[in-house]
C-alpha cells in the first residue's frame, strides 16, 4: 500500500480530527453506510456484532457515503440521530465521505487497491443488474454496506460484498480468525 492506513486523516461524525491509529492493534471492520438504502437494516446486525466482539478487540467503523442513488443525503447530525434513534448504534461513525470516483477518500483508495475483489460479489452484481443498475467495475465499491476487514497488523485481510451481512458465516469466520492473530 502506498499509504499507512493508520496515518490517513479522518473526521468523526462529530467533526473531531482523528486517524485509524487510535485503533492500532484492534481488528477493524470498515463499512460504508447509508440510511436510505434497502441494506440499511444491516446496522442492526453490525451493532450486535460490535457488542458481541468488541471486548475481544473488534471495532466496527461506519463511514456514511452518498455515492449510490443519493441514499445518504443527510447531514452528519441527521445521520448520527438516525443511527442512534433507529438502531441504537454505539460503534464509531465518521463524517460523510466519497467511496468511489475521482473524489474517493484516501482511505477507500487504499482499501480497494489492497483487496480488489469482494467475497460474495457475484450475487450482488446480479441483484443490481436486476434493478437496472450497472455495478461499478472491480476494484470499486459496488454499493452501500461493503465491508473491509483490517487485521491487528494494519493490513487489509478481506473484503465482503454489500449483501454479505454481519451474521454471514464467511464474515464471522474471517473476523474470528483475525481476532485470534496477534498484532
Amino acid at each position: 500500500m502506498s499509504q499507512n492506513l493508520y496515518d490517513i486523516p479522518l473526521k468523526s461524525i462529530d467533526g473531531a480530527a482523528l486517524t485509524l491509529g487510535q485503533f492500532k492493534g484492534k481488528v477493524l471492520l470498515v463499512v460504508n453506510v447509508a440510511s436510505k438504502c434497502g441494506l440499511t437494516p444491516q446496522y442492526e446486525g453490525l451493532e450486535k456484532l460490535y457488542e458481541n466482539k468488541h471486548s475481544q478487540g473488534l471495532e466496527v467503523l461506519g463511514f456514511p457515503a452518498n455515492n449510490f442513488l443519493g441514499q445518504e443525503p443527510g447531514t452528519e447530525a441527521e445521520i448520527k440521530d438516525f443511527c442512534d434513534l433507529t438502531y441504537s448504534v454505539k460503534f464509531p461513525l465518521f463524517s460523510k465521505i466519497s467511496v468511489v470516483g475521482e473524489n474517493k477518500h484516501p482511505l477507500y483508495r487504499e482499501l480497494t487497491s489492497a483487496v480488489p475483489d469482494a467475497t460474495g460479489e457475484g450475487p450482488m452484481r446480479q441483484k443490481l443488474k436486476g434493478y437496472g443498475i450497472d455495478a461499478n467495475p472491480i476494484p470499486e465499491v459496488q454499493w452501500n454496506f461493503e465491508k473491509f476487514l483490517i487485521g491487528r497488523d494494519g493490513r487489509v485481510a478481506a473484503r465482503f460484498a454489500p449483501d454479505v451481512t454481519a451474521e454471514d458465516p464467511r464474515l464471522i469466520q474471517a473476523i474470528d480468525a483475525a481476532l485470534a492473530r496477534p498484532a
